[in-house]
């Protein structure tokens, strides 16, 4: 190729610039101007019609970006191009030559050539081109195609949530009882958000609604498990607490929370606030530390004695964030291998707010999330279960309809934590069994067998605690029969001759399970059995002998992690029936009963008072301002008078202030106005 060829490709020009270079960006016109032709006619310039002849390299991009066709007929023009190039010019190249012929007249014949040489070269870097600009949009093509895939994923996430929960799809052994090779308490991620329960009740729209394009301009970036954070919580900061890994035993790891310095004086001004009775400091304290645990969990309470539902399930999920972000990188939820202790007042927060918030789901209709927190809060520490959710997971399962897991539980825990001598278990199981083996679904072998563990198991259920049958009745509006209601097994001697210690148990079942027994066909199922446990009593059969023995030896005193239960549940059937020792001491929301062997890390330093040396009016103020000190801090070298003398200073001053307060806060409330003269003016 010679130099003047290239001097056009990279568009190198000498001389004069011809007419319309601007627009067309190389023209053959200086070219000409060079050898020493004349100037293109008035009707051949730049704007006339051997416009498409010109050889500029730029041609077809503008043709290239306005091709918006679809693919198929995108292909033609670039095979008809490369088989015009590969032939060495084609229709085109006459055309172009034919536009050229007044000018090749006036140049040479190597001119001529260099000129159609360069044309062919323009050409095929064109075309060299255009498969990178088509592979870029079948690229685009790929990724639109891509998204509109992954939308038919998210909308298709319910029908693939339903299909794995299949319990047909779920491998069975060979006692008809679903295997699962993970562990017991193992917590899935999914299922620790309400919002994919409610999806699948309702549907995603009903549930989103509007929120899909709000959460993309949400300020909190972070992905938790436990809770999502909301747009109008302050903005996180540290709080001063860590969680460190203790040790590692047998495959278990031993963790716990850390208060850092800052923290603890926190929580000192905290208690103070608890001890002033005034629900306003708290508040006074959170707007300075929005996320410290122990005010959001007793502010928590307070809204909710006020009918405030809203705020005090907002506060327990904003209590579980702050939690959430001190987590260790190695405290895992799911693993069900990392351990708390509950002796320790620092994990005690993350204790409550588990089990505050796993209520606040089961009141708003989320049962499978709620269970799943159950799950994990029992993961924590299942050698003490120190808020005793074992009373609480068998409801969770029926009402979120886990038959499997109950069952599972009970079969692998029994033989060393002896479930079966839970009311709560003891009734739950059977019914569990019995719900499985209305399921059609299942092979007949498998509902065959549920069946018949449903009927052992009601059987020494109703042996074991009779007192459960007519208070479960008597709530469920059923009636029982003359024979069942004047027998002295089930009759209100049973319930006069249990232990204090069991009534609670059985009054706590009662009152949080019985809308589980209120369908036709349990009640059907239970009646049957109900008779041959009056005909096993009247035979004096050994096993009601044996159970009466055991109810007289066991149940004596309930461990102080059931009054714990009994206290957070508040359920009216069981805290009427706590002692007396556990009523009359008082109990805060945010440390509900600590442990008698509780580990303290650090202690609240004691406050100087000194009542002997206050006057009455001191005392006055004291009992209106609880913070209020007239002496303040007492020097101990008291042969100083000018140290005393500042002291009284202060004292007034405070004093003062106090004063000032207290009038600034009194408000007189006027007598509404009669805008009506003419009125009788009686006030409302």
């Amino acid at each position: 190729m010679s130099r003047r060829a290239l001097r056009r490709l990279r568009g190198e020009q000498r001389g004069q610039e011809g007419p319309g270079l601007g627009e067309l960006g190389l023209d053959p016109g200086p070219e000409r101007a060079r050898e020493g032709g004349p100037p293109p006619a008035p009707g051949k310039g730049p704007r006339g019609p051997p416009r498409a002849g010109v050889s500029n390299r730029f041609e077809l991009i503008p043709a290239e970006e306005s091709e918006d066709e679809p693919a198929a007929g995108e292909e033609r023009p670039d095979t008809r191009l490369s088989q015009q190039d590969t032939a060495g010019g084609g229709q085109q190249g006459s055309k172009d030559s034919s536009k050229e012929g007044a000018v090749a007249e006036e140049t040479d014949g190597d001119g001529h050539r260099e000129g159609q040489e360069a044309e062919q070269q323009d050409r095929a870097l064109a075309t060299s081109n255009k498969p990178r600009k088509k592979k870029k949009k079948r690229k685009t093509k790929k990724n639109s195609a891509g998204e509109t895939v992954e939308d038919n994923d998210l909308e298709d996430i319910d029908s693939l949530l339903e299909r794995i929960e299949d319990p047909r799809l779920a491998p069975q052994s060979q006692g008809g009882i679903s295997t699962d090779s993970r562990p017991l308490l193992y917590v899935e991620h999914r299922n620790l958000n309400p919002e994919n329960e409610l999806k699948r009740y309702f549907g995603a729209r009903a549930v989103l609604g509007d929120q899909r394009p709000r959460q993309r301009q949400r300020q909190y970036v972070r992905s938790m498990w436990l809770t999502a954070p909301k747009n109008t919580w302050p903005r996180y900061s540290k709080t001063g607490i860590t969680m460190q890994l203790l040790d590692t035993r047998r495959g278990v790891q031993h963790f716990t929370f850390e208060h850092h310095r800052e923290y603890q004086q926190v929580q000192f001004k905290f208690l103070d606030a608890v001890e002033s009775m005034d629900p306003n400091n708290i508040v006074l304290l959170l707007q300075m530390n929005p996320y410290h645990v122990d005010s959001l969990l007793q502010l928590s309470d307070v809204c909710r004695m006020q009918e405030d539902q809203e705020m005090a399930r907002d506060l327990i999920e904003r209590a579980l964030y702050s939690l959430e972000c001190a987590f260790h990188p190695v405290f895992s939820l799911t693993s069900g291998t990392c351990r708390l202790d509950y002796r320790r007042p620092e994990n005690r927060a993350f204790f409550l707010a588990l089990f505050k918030h796993l209520m606040f789901l089961e009141k708003r209709g989320c049962p499978r999330t709620a269970l799943e927190f159950c799950k994990l809060i029992l993961s924590l520490d299942p050698e003490n279960d120190p808020l005793c959710v074992l009373l609480l997971i068998d409801f969770l399962s029926l009402r979120a309809r886990e038959y499997t897991f109950l069952t599972r539980l009970f079969q692998e825990w029994e033989s060393h934590r002896n479930l079966s001598q839970l009311p709560n278990f003891a009734f739950s199981v059977p019914l569990a069994y019995f719900f499985l083996s209305q399921q059609e679904e299942r092979p007949e072998l498998e509902r065959s067998q549920a069946r018949e563990r449903a009927a052992r198991l009601i059987q020494l259920a109703l042996i074991m605690f009779p007192s459960v049958l007519m208070p479960l009745l008597d709530h469920c509006s059923v009636q029982p029969d003359a024979r069942v209601a004047s027998h002295p097994f089930f009759g209100l001697n049973a319930q006069i001759s249990q232990s204090p210690a069991l009534n609670q148990l059985t009054s706590l079942y009662v009152g949080r399970t019985h809308a589980l027994w209120k369908e036709p066909a349990v009640m059907a199922w239970l009646e049957p059995h109900v008779h041959e446990v009056l005909r096993m009593v009247e035979a004096q059969d050994a096993l009601v002998q044996e159970a009466e023995h055991k109810r007289k030896i066991r149940y004596q005193s309930a461990p102080r992690n059931i009054y714990r239960h009994i206290i957070l549940s508040e359920m009216k059937e069981a805290t009427a029936a706590l002692p007396l020792e556990v009523t009359s001491q008082p109990v805060m929301g945010f440390d509900p009963l600590p442990p008698l062997d509780s580990v303290v890390s650090y202690t609240r330093p004691e406050r100087t008072s000194h009542p002997s040396n206050e006057s009455t009016l001191s005392l006055f103020f004291r009992s209106l301002l609880p913070n209020f000190n007239l002496q303040g801090d007492i020097r101990h070298d008291g042969d100083d008078e000018a140290g005393a003398a500042q002291d009284l200073n202060q004292g007034v001053n405070r004093l003062m202030a106090a004063m000032r307060d207290m009038l600034a806060n009194i408000q007189f409330q006027e007598p509404p106005r009669d805008d009506n003269p003419d009125g009788d003016g009686d006030w409302d």
